[in-house]
């Protein structure tokens, strides 16, 4: 693996006279002139982010308090609908009215029944209310007839028939037949109850609440509306259903006008103030920023370049040797890197590090050899064993199985059962024979790395669900004994993990032969893998294959490289220089 080459980053030196004038005009004086504009150019363009800020902030309030005007609404239209429904249930009125005594805290002015005919049947409440209702009660509850058994009704503000106070009827009916249910409450109180809460009007703002035939049912805030509430900016928007923002300018100053409707009587809330009243404060703070960024830019700049220089660009250096220390390349750590003293003292660290990994590794490669010699030596006195005592067994009890049958021809039964003995005798035979060749490959010791590595692709591909192919590049040189067993070796644990972990259909043995190096390339079309960072991640990542072809790779000094991504096969090549 090659170390990426450090860039370098072309900033002045810690000497001042290291600064030049080309620096200076292709750097320095654009930075000041885009300064100067911002510091100009920052208050229009926060005027208008505070603007834009102000009027949907405005707009939430809006949705928000007409949402919470309306639940409040719907509350007193389910109450009145449970009365109507026990109407229907044919409970007397009297009972009705008896019972509903906890409803008075949200119909303020009190509840009433009322026949079809509109004869008052009982009530509650405000009864001077119901003994002599207004004229407009009449047309209340014909529209509730009107709409009976979908929706309540709700009428328009009216004036007490005894006093000042304004109120709304109401009313609902569960079919034309039944009795009608009717609640009268005051809309300012509601209108006071949620937006007191909802609303902090200052001594430019305000919150109107404006009915659909154009009459300001309750407003907060000291700032007046239009003579015309129909005119005023939102109400008609509002009205019709809409929600939003506008602005207006009023004397002096903008206006931010947020509306919402108000559902289900189909009202306009309209919240007004001076959008510069609220973004005054911030703009002031935020019209010298810029210029307080000049000395923290200067400031920046040398902060960036010593870190750049003196921490950024040896760490990096750093971790491109500390990634091919790894990767078992001990030389690089050595080469210093520069930077602070802490990086400095780093390196020295890792450089220790790496002298005590040498030689732990010398030690273990030694041990890792001389165990593998043994398994070899062992794998050899097994295959010798079978062939010499085993096989010879064998096949002499197929030569006494072979004059049995001579002798018990007249017997069928016998003959079968001496056949099926020779047949798995056979087999045995061959398997163990393929055994041998897989524990002591003779073509490599007789005839080279290339016939071997033949004979193991022509022998394995028959036996799986795998085409497997193999060819040589250049002329054939043989390798001392050891390297080409270890390459051998690797090649089967190569195609062993191929067939194992890979789903590929096609796999290849590839042996190039070049004057410098030898080359085993190991390929497939399945699955793929994350390759780990290093080989110390290979046994943790679960890639037990890999740490045996990395670990005989070191042993015969080739390098291991892996070219692999999830999905797209896997390519391995060990790299034997000569």
């Amino acid at each position: 693996m090659s170390r990426p080459p450090q860039g370098s980053i072309p900033l002045p030196g810690l000497r001042w006279r290291g600064l030049n004038l080309q620096f200076f005009t292709l750097f320095f004086i654009p930075l000041i002139a885009i300064l100067l504009l911002i510091t100009f150019g920052s208050l229009t363009l926060h005027q208008r982010a505070m603007r834009q800020l102000v009027g949907e902030r405005d707009e939430r309030a809006a949705r928000t308090a007409a949402s919470a005007l309306g639940e409040q609404l719907y509350h007193r239209s389910a109450a009145v609908r449970g009365l109507a429904l026990r109407a229907s249930d044919q409970i007397s009125p009297g009972e009705i009215m008896g019972t509903s005594a906890f409803l008075l805290n949200d119909f303020d002015f009190g509840l009433a029944l009322f026949s079809p005919q509109g004869e008052i049947l009982a009530n509650n409440g405000d009864a001077a209310l119901w003994l002599s209702p207004p004229e407009t009660l009449g047309s209340i509850l014909g529209e509730a007839l009107q709409e009976a058994g979908s929706e309540s009704v709700f009428s328009s503000p009216i004036q007490h028939p005894s006093d000042d106070d304004s109120l709304i009827f109401v009313a609902f009916a569960v079919n034309a037949e039944s009795s009608i249910a009717v609640g009268a409450f005051s809309p300012v109180m509601i209108a006071r109850r949620t937006l007191a809460g909802a609303f902090s009007p200052g001594e430019q703002s305000a919150a109107y609440v404006i009915s659909t035939d154009h009459k300001v049912i309750y407003q907060i805030g000291e700032l007046a509306p239009s003579e015309d509430p129909a005119s005023h900016p939102g109400v008609a928007e509002a009205l019709r259903g809409e929600s939003g923002t506008s602005y207006v300018q009023v004397a002096d100053s903008e206006h931010v006008v947020a509306f919402s409707p108000i559902q289900p009587t189909g009202w306009a809330l309209v919240i007004e103030e001076p959008w510069e009243s609220v973004a005054n404060p911030l703009l002031n703070t935020t019209q010298i920023a810029p210029l307080i960024l000049v000395p923290v830019l200067l400031l920046a700049l040398v902060a960036l370049w010593f870190g750049a220089r003196q921490i950024v660009q040896p760490l990096q250096a750093l971790e491109a040797r500390a990634a091919d220390l790894a990767w078992g390349d001990y030389e690089e750590i050595t080469e210093s890197v520069g930077g602070i003293e802490e990086i400095v003292r780093l390196q020295t660290t890792l450089s220790h590090l790496a002298e005590k990994i040498q030689r732990s590794q010398a030690g273990l490669h030694g041990y890792i050899g001389a165990i593998t010699t043994g398994q070899e030596e062992e794998r050899g006195r097994l295959a010798r064993e079978l062939h010499d005592d085993t096989i010879q067994a064998l096949i002499a009890l197929n030569q006494r199985v072979q004059l049995t049958q001579l002798k018990v021809s007249a017997d069928p039964e016998a003959v079968s059962a001496l056949e099926e003995i020779q047949s798995l005798t056979e087999a045995t035979i061959q398997d163990l024979r393929r055994l041998i060749r897989a524990m002591r490959p003779l073509y490599l010791e007789d005839l080279g790395l290339v016939a071997a590595l033949e004979m193991l692709v022509r022998e394995i591909s028959p036996t799986e669900n795998i085409s497997i192919g193999f060819q040589h590049l250049g002329t054939e040189t043989r390798l001392p004994p050891e390297t080409e067993l270890a390459l051998y070796r690797i090649a089967q644990e190569g195609i062993s993990n191929i067939i194992r972990h890979s789903n590929a259909d096609n796999a290849s043995l590839e042996l190039i032969f070049s004057p410098s190096e030898t080359i085993l390339k190991i390929r497939d079309d399945g699955n793929g893998f994350e390759v780990p960072d290093s080989p110390a991640e290979f046994a943790p990542s679960g890639h037990f294959g890999l740490l045996g072809i990395h670990e005989r790779a070191e042993l015969i000094g080739a390098r291991m490289e892996i070219n692999a991504q999830s999905g797209d096969g896997t390519n391995v090549a060990v790299i034997v220089p000569i």
